[in-house]
C-alpha cells in the first residue's frame, strides 16, 4: 500500500514493514517513522488513521486534491497541506499537492504520482545528523523542497518577464502576442503567490510557536522562512512589472496609432493639393490661361511646388 521507513539514531534500521507496525514503532522514543502513500483512497488510509489515531476529517481531506495550503493542529497530531509549484515548457503552472500527518514520532505523506519524494529522501540521507530532532527534521526537508520549487518557479517567470520586456519595443512582434504573454505571466504569478503566502505562515508557525523546535533544526527552518519571504517579495515585484509592461504596451499602441494618423493625414493633405488645383483648372468657365498651353504649365508648377512644400513641412515636423 505504501512506502515505510524506520530510523534509529539517525540511521535507517528498517524499510518496507507493514502499516500495522507503525504505531508500535512510533511509541518508542528512539524510533522515527515515515510512511508514504501515492494516490490512496479513504479506505487505504483507514488503517494508518487507526494506527496513529488520526482525526477522520483530515483523512478525508488528504485524498482530495483541492486543499488550500495550511497547517491544522489537533490534540495528538497535525495536518499539513502543501502545493509543489513548477513552470512547464509552455509557461503554464503545474501544481502537485501533497498532504502530511505529523505525530510525535511519525510522518505520513500522501500525494499523487506527479510529486516525487526522491529528492526529499535524499535530503534525509544527506542530513542524518538532523534526524535526532525527530519529525521536525523530516518536515523541514519536505518544506525546503517545496519552497525551493517555488523559488525555481519565480526564477523561471522572471526570465520570461525579461524576454517580454525585450519584445515590448520590438515593432516586428505582434501586439496581441505581447498582451497574451503578459496576462499568462500575471496569471502564473497569481497562482504562485496564492500558495507561497500561506506556506510562509506555516513555516512561521512551526518556527515561532509552541512546541519550540529543537535547537539544531531551528536555523534550517529560519532559512526556509527567509526563502518564502524572498519568493513573495519577488512575486510582488514581478506583478508590478507586469502591470507596467501592460501599461507601456497600451501607451506604445497609442503612440504608434498617433504616428500612423499623422502619416495618413499628411499624405491626404499632399494629395488634396493637386486635386484642388486640377479641379480649379478643370472648370468649364473662362479664366486666365483657359485653353492655352500656359495654363497647363502654371497648374503643373503649382501642383509640384505646393506638394513639395507640404512634404518638406511635414517631414520637418516628424509627421512623415
Amino acid at each position: 500500500m505504501g512506502t515505510t521507513r524506520l530510523w534509529r539514531d539517525g540511521a535507517v534500521a528498517l524499510e518496507g514493514f507493514p502499516v500495522a507496525d507503525i504505531s508500535d514503532y512510533a511509541a518508542s522514543d528512539d524510533c522515527l517513522v515515515w510512511a508514504d502513500f501515492v494516490s490512496p483512497t479513504e479506505q487505504h488510509l483507514a488503517a494508518i488513521a487507526e494506527e496513529l489515531d488520526i482525526h477522520p476529517l483530515t483523512v478525508e481531506d488528504a485524498v482530495h486534491e483541492f486543499q488550500r495550503t495550511r497547517l491544522t493542529r489537533f490534540e495528538n497530531h497535525g495536518f499539513l497541506a502543501l502545493h509543489a509549484i513548477a513552470i512547464d515548457e509552455q509557461g503554464e503552472v503545474t501544481d502537485a499537492p501533497i498532504t502530511a500527518f505529523l505525530t510525535k514520532r511519525a510522518l505520513v505523506t500522501v500525494h499523487g504520482p506527479e510529486f516525487d519524494m526522491t529528492p526529499i529522501t535524499e535530503r534525509w540521507d544527506k542530513e542524518r545528523r538532523l534526524l535526532s530532532a525527530g519529525v521536525p527534521a523530516l518536515v523541514w526537508a519536505l518544506l525546503d523542497h517545496v519552497v525551493d520549487g517555488h523559488f525555481a518557479a519565480a526564477q523561471e517567470l522572471d526570465s520570461r518577464l525579461d524576454v517580454l520586456e525585450d519584445d515590448l519595443f520590438d515593432e516586428d512582434g505582434g501586439d496581441g502576442d505581447v498582451q497574451r504573454r503578459s496576462f499568462a505571466v500575471r496569471k502564473s504569478l497569481t497562482q504562485l503567490r496564492k500558495v507561497a503566502t500561506p506556506t510562509r505562515e506555516i513555516v512561521a508557525t512551526l518556527l515561532h510557536r509552541e512546541p519550540v523546535l529543537p535547537r539544531e533544526i531551528a536555523p534550517y527552518y529560519q532559512d526556509v522562512f527567509d526563502h518564502t519571504v524572498r519568493v513573495i517579495e519577488w512575486t510582488d515585484t514581478m506583478r508590478e512589472v507586469v502591470g507596467t509592461v501592460l501599461e507601456t504596451h497600451v501607451a506604445l499602441q497609442g503612440n504608434r496609432a498617433n504616428a500612423i494618423m499623422k502619416q495618413v493625414t499628411s499624405w491626404a493633405a499632399i494629395i488634396a493639393v493637386p486635386t484642388a488645383i486640377t479641379g480649379f483648372f478643370g472648370q468649364n468657365v473662362p479664366f486666365p490661361g483657359s485653353g492655352e498651353p500656359g495654363g497647363v504649365v502654371v497648374s503643373s508648377v503649382l501642383i509640384v511646388t505646393a506638394s513639395v512644400a507640404l512634404y518638406a513641412g511635414f517631414k520637418r515636423r516628424g509627421w512623415l
